[in-house]
């Protein structure tokens, strides 16, 4: 069976069709891509060896029937992409839950929550954060995020906290993107200067003004990388002045 037919082949467990698909071959440059190596950022992560869209073509025929007892045994697994495919199963039961059920909504948010040490790469926050806590945050209290932000135990829990605020942006709200990266501003984490950065770049689109007043008060406080990658959209002219 190839992996293609073996991912969206329905029989198994979520579990059992992500092992399917291993291929070692494929681990050593994965191991590397994500720096695995002692004293990076993804030390000890190990991996199967399984591209991101066989392992989308995994959850899709299974997401709906997989509970949180399947989460669980995925979430809690060793390998990145099983942790992977219980994250891209939650965003899709948290996505289709019923508007009369929005209990089950908070399930989906209460397990995201308490399962955040095992949501330890920048893949897995960037494609599950801002589907899951963004969007149950859009009419709520936004405290979490400023708490992850400021005493989030690990570089992960604040690059929640800042890639969250992705929802809001796409809905025409900035401000609490600015006030998380005023925040972050100092974290000493790399990861961490190119989320803000994005995420500011993100804003910006929105409002362009809202941007530069913050740039104006704290380029040059900013870390490099993550000020290169908050000018990256605007004029050049702006992009010099704020690079000088």
């Amino acid at each position: 069976m190839t992996p293609a037919s073996a991912a969206s082949d329905t029989g198994g467990t979520l579990y059992e069709a992500v092992l399917a698909l291993r291929d070692d071959q494929k681990v050593p440059a994965l191991s590397r891509f994500f720096k695995t190596g002692e004293g990076q950022y993804g030390c000890g992560d190990q991996f199967l060896g399984i591209k991101v869209p066989d392992i989308r073509k995994a959850v899709a025929p299974r997401w709906s029937n997989c509970g949180f007892d399947q989460l669980e045994q995925c979430i809690a697994s060793p390998y990145h992409e099983h942790r992977m495919a219980a994250l891209l199963a939650l965003v899709q039961r948290y996505a289709h839950a019923p508007k009369k059920d929005p209990a089950l909504r908070q399930q989906c948010v209460d397990f995201y929550l308490s399962h955040t040490r095992f949501i330890n790469n920048w893949d897995l926050v960037d494609l599950s954060c801002h589907e899951i806590l963004g969007d149950w945050l859009l009419s709520r209290d936004r405290s979490l995020l400023y708490h992850l932000a400021r005493h989030g135990a690990t570089l992960w829990e604040r690059r929640i906290a800042i890639v969250s605020t992705l929802c809001f942006i796409r809905h025409g709200q900035v401000d609490d993107t600015f006030a998380i990266a005023d925040i972050l501003l100092h974290d000493p984490e790399d990861l961490l200067h190119k989320a803000v950065g994005w995420l500011l770049r993100e804003a910006g689109k929105r409002d362009q003004a809202a941007l530069t007043a913050f740039l104006d008060t704290r380029c040059t406080q900013m870390p490099r990388t993550m000020l290169r990658y908050a000018i990256e959209k605007l004029p050049e002219t702006l992009r010099k002045r704020y690079l000088a």
